[in-house]
């Protein structure tokens, strides 16, 4: 039997459920509401004058008068409650404005820097899931022994370390010294350094979660029962497990994984990938204040959307969530 004809099934027990719908959907509307809110509060606290960067003064001699009257054109003397109804009827048609830097749209800025964040995303997500399941494995197998200790030791170097100094410390062996890897940009493995220096930055905790989790897994008394009939310790690994020990994995990485595509503006800068992380700074720095509310917007509705990934996850890895979801019916 394949994946999809177990899973798909309990995912749609849980769409059926009438409540877990329109639950989520209500949640939807509240976190979206929250989320616009916050991204145009963002933009009303933060300093600056948007007019004056958009007349670039630092370099263009202007009038007090020229200043106003682009600050009337676009608005900023308005109420409070002007600004927000605007800005929420242009977000209900997709507008998020124009960028100052580029005078593009901010959407079409987005999709030519989110590709790129997701690429980095992904990968760092992939080697991470690679790292937990070798080392997690490992210290489990051989609790105790030098494997595990060398796992722990590990584990608090790649939390001690920060990201952005584990990045220049790949920068300088693999591109100065040993001249293997690109220093900057995304051609000729240029994403395998960033990717790493992620990846070792999260994974250290869900490495101990995930051994402590086949541990405790691996004494239950199902599993006791399962060896008691003869079962080979291929199966009970793969069928039991594994399987029981991996939800609480998945609900820490499916959050790690939005954290990595807002959280990976320092490596993005360091190492020069063109993502909506290094695309948020440049914004921040220059007060194109419409890239920042798209970029806090987008990341939060990336965010939810994860985490109701993984939620419909836990109906394969535990079916009895989805069985009590329909049993409340």
């Amino acid at each position: 039997m394949n994946l999809s004809s177990k899973w798909l099934p309990r995912i749609w027990i849980s769409f059926q459920n009438k409540n877990w719908l329109l639950k989520r959907i209500s949640e939807a509307i509240l976190l979206l509401w929250i989320i616009s809110l916050v991204s145009f509060a963002i933009v009303q606290v933060a300093p600056g004058d948007a007019a004056l960067s958009l007349l670039r003064v630092d370099t263009v001699a202007v009038t007090t008068e020229q200043v106003e009257a682009l600050r009337q054109e676009m608005g900023m003397n308005d109420p409070v409650y002007q600004k927000y109804f605007r800005y929420m009827g242009n977000l209900l048609k997709l507008d998020l404005g124009e960028s100052i830097m580029t005078g593009r749209p901010v959407v079409a800025e987005l999709s030519h820097a989110f590709p790129a964040t997701f690429l980095l995303a992904g990968t760092s997500l992939l080697l991470t899931i690679v790292l937990v399941g070798i080392f997690g494995y490992l210290s489990s197998r051989f609790a105790g022994s030098w494997i595990d200790k060398f796992s722990t030791g590990f584990c608090l170097m790649g939390a001690s370390i920060p990201t952005f100094w584990l990045g220049l410390l790949l920068i300088d062996l693999f591109s100065v010294r040993l001249h293997l890897l690109p220093a900057v940009g995304m051609a000729n493995g240029g994403l395998i350094l960033p990717s790493l220096s992620l990846a070792i930055a999260i994974a250290p905790p869900f490495i101990k979660i995930f051994r402590n989790s086949l541990i405790d897994c691996a004494h239950q008394d199902f599993i006791r029962a399962a060896r008691s009939r003869g079962i080979s310790e291929k199966v009970i690994f793969m069928r039991h497990i594994l399987k029981g020990s991996l939800i609480p994995v998945v609900t820490i990485l499916g959050v790690s994984f939005g954290s990595l595509l807002g959280g990976s503006v320092v490596v993005e800068v360091i190492f020069g990938l063109p993502g909506v992380g290094k695309l948020a700074i440049e914004a921040v720095t220059r007060r194109d204040y419409a890239i920042v509310q798209g970029f806090v917007l987008s990341i939060g509705i990336l965010i939810f959307l994860i985490n109701l990934a993984v939620d419909l996850s836990y109906c394969y890895l535990n079916p009895a969530i989805s069985l009590k979801e329909a049993e409340r019916q």
